[in-house]
């Protein structure tokens, strides 16, 4: 039975496809990652972790002054896997006892907070390790995986991300509806067709 549960928010790249930091850019005046954040930090769910990388000091300073635990991949540049890593091991140093994680991005702009805690009523109520967002025809972000799979997420390697370990362990996993995680901010066209629909 999961009783306590952290969040893990991944914001540590480049945003190549993009050509400026995707993480700051504003929704209705409050940058993704701040608003990620947010989203995170009012289901009540604790430790929130933010992993960092590409634009450290520019998050820093959009995050001031909220709950939250910063840390910073040093390997972001290597892909997905080292900054889930990096907010793995921050979340058990800060709550030991962690029974799961849900691991978010910050560029899903419709995640709520109710997405959120209805990842972790799925699991209480089917009792499967991993829990994950189901649109199109993909299981991803956000996603929960309780401590028996923390091992295996430390294990990862270079691009491998949460969607990996979904496939791999399919029988394990339950999922919730979440049409709207199809919309993810990758590039100026997308940010655009977002913000004017």
């Amino acid at each position: 039975m999961v009783s306590s549960c952290g969040i893990v928010i991944l914001a540590a790249g480049n945003s190549s496809r993009m050509g400026e930091p995707k993480q700051l850019l504003p929704l209705g005046g409050i940058s993704m990652v701040r608003l990620a954040a947010e989203t995170a930090i009012l289901s009540g769910m604790q430790p929130v972790i933010v992993v960092t990388g590409a634009y450290t000091d520019e998050i820093t300073r959009v995050l001031s002054g909220l709950p939250i635990t910063q840390v910073w991949n040093a390997d972001w540049a290597t892909g997905m896997a080292g900054s889930i890593k990096t907010g793995l091991k921050a979340a058990t140093e800060l709550a030991p006892a962690l029974d799961a994680l849900i691991f978010m991005v910050c560029d899903q702009p419709k995640v709520t907070t109710t997405l959120l805690l209805n990842l972790l009523e799925k699991q209480q109520e089917t009792h499967k390790p991993i829990v994950a967002s189901a649109y199109m025809d993909i299981l991803g972000t956000p996603a929960l995986f309780t401590s028996e799979f923390f091992q295996a997420l430390l294990e990862l390697s270079g691009d491998s991300g949460a969607r990996k370990m979904i496939k791999t362990f399919g029988d394990q996993v339950a999922s919730i509806d979440f049409p709207e995680g199809i919309i993810d901010i990758d590039t100026k066209n997308d940010y655009a067709s977002f913000i004017q629909p």
